[in-house]
């Protein structure tokens, strides 16, 4: 994690809206997946949430190829 309180991770791109309220949505889903119990396959939600960071990844290092 950041140093500082306005410092971003330098591994973690910088995310659009929709992009946090998808992981949002999936990490809620994670939570009510847990709560109905602790044995449940969770693995699809945390790849979906994978993916999203890779194309935030990828679309910060094109910006920055210009």
């Amino acid at each position: 994690m950041a140093n500082k309180k306005n410092e971003q991770d330098p591994n973690y791109p910088k995310l659009t809206a929709g992009e946090h309220a998808r992981i949002a949505w999936n990490v809620a889903r994670m939570c009510k997946r847990s709560i109905a119990s602790e044995s449940v396959y969770q693995g699809d939600l945390e790849k979906k949430v994978d993916r999203i960071i890779d194309r935030a990844r990828e679309r910060a290092e094109k910006n920055a190829k210009k």
